[in-house]
């Protein structure tokens, strides 16, 4: 599974590139989506294929939930809580 690269110069405290918590967050959402992504193709990929290991499927799986369960959280911080 390959990762997409993380901006690093922007993540280096530049002064010339000022960053705030948000966009740190939104990288980093941006990445775990990404990593979803391509978990979910592996996925695919590994049941297509036919005969497979049920050990490794469920590892697979229980990464992606994983993942998802980040990303959910990375986006509640993003939005502001709405008082009903």
């Amino acid at each position: 599974m390959r990762r997409r690269p993380v901006n690093l110069i922007a993540l280096s405290g530049d002064p010339s590139n000022p960053m705030d918590d948000n966009d740190e967050v939104a990288i980093r959402l941006a990445d775990l989506k990404a990593q979803h992504e391509e978990l979910d193709d592996v996925i695919a990929r590994v049941v297509e294929g036919g005969p497979f290991n049920q050990l490794t499927l469920q590892r697979l799986k229980k990464r992606k939930l994983a993942l998802k369960d980040q990303i959910q959280r990375l986006e509640s911080r993003l939005l502001p809580d709405i008082i009903a």
